[in-house]
């Protein structure tokens, strides 16, 4: 159990929660022993985490990290090699597919948190912990970090990590690293554009974690959330509906508080109450 401060009386086994005052949710991944590798109880605890800040306004910024010097090595093996000798119950789900299917529903949650979402990759940056790079708002490497998609190498296809790699680096970069099993250092992610940030020591890399902070609590809340919401939906509905969607959530920002602050802060010459902590 963690002696971190928690959130809510929350007390992840797998994470190490620390709440800054100002907004900032850091989530570390807290199994070194395993280079961090996602349990089946760290991918329920994580969902669980969001469904405790997706509707608070206090947390911001969710900083995802991992302990130990690695960020995530990829799925657990135990749980899976465990799901393996259950067999499938007639008419019921196959075991091994419930393991999958758990952690792409922890993942979609995630990536439709209206916070801002920030990766910090060190280490091993392996199949789930790719899934986790590709949605991340902001994506921080060390240029010697080792990112890969290692499933097709083991037989096994990366299957719900497949769609976001191929939103994030587009449908040929993704089967270039599918049927290569790629494996590639954190200069040639950010060369590809699925890291944005890099840095090349621990110094380094604080410093632009704080600067990429300093400049997502910058943007206010509701318009971060808003805007987040309308881009993930590009593709998936008709574009006209987009923006009529797009029109009446700018109506609302517009006429809410947020915008009346943010126009005020403008005309004040000042800056707007949630680039001074985040305080209502």
């Amino acid at each position: 159990m963690s002696d971190e401060p928690s959130l809510d009386g929350l007390e992840p086994q797998t994470l190490v929660l620390r709440h800054e005052p100002r907004g900032v949710l850091h989530v570390t991944l807290s199994r070194p022993e395993a280079r961090n590798a996602m349990s089946l109880v760290m991918v329920a605890e994580l969902e669980v985490v969001l469904d405790a800040v997706l509707e608070r306004r206090d947390v911001r910024v969710l900083v995802l990290r991992g302990a130990g010097g690695h960020f995530c090595a990829g799925g657990d093996v135990k749980d899976m090699a465990k799901a393996r000798m259950t067999p499938p119950q007639a008419g019921g789900a196959d075991p091994v597919a419930e393991v999958n299917r758990a952690f792409g529903r922890m993942i979609t949650k995630m990536d439709r948190a209206p916070q801002a979402v920030v990766a910090v990759l060190e280490g091993a940056v392996l199949g789930g912990g790719m899934g986790l790079a590709c949605i991340a708002d902001v994506a921080i490497a060390r240029a010697d970090a080792k990112l890969g998609l290692p499933e097709t190498g083991l037989g096994l296809p990366p299957a719900q990590i497949a769609p976001f790699l191929v939103r994030r680096l587009g449908l040929s970069q993704a089967r270039r690293l599918a049927v290569t099993g790629g494996r590639f250092g954190g200069d040639q992610a950010h060369a590809m554009g699925l890291v944005h940030e890099l840095a090349h020591d621990d110094a380094e890399l604080e410093v632009t974690l704080s600067r990429v902070l300093e400049q997502i609590l910058r943007c206010a809340p509701g318009a971060v959330a808003a805007t987040k919401h309308l881009m993930l939906q590009v593709g998936a509905v008709d574009l006209e509906a987009v923006l009529d969607e797009g029109a009446a959530r700018f109506a609302e920002a517009a006429r809410g508080p947020e915008g009346l602050e943010g126009m005020t802060a403008f005309i004040q010459k000042r800056e707007p109450h949630w680039a001074q902590g985040g305080k209502e």
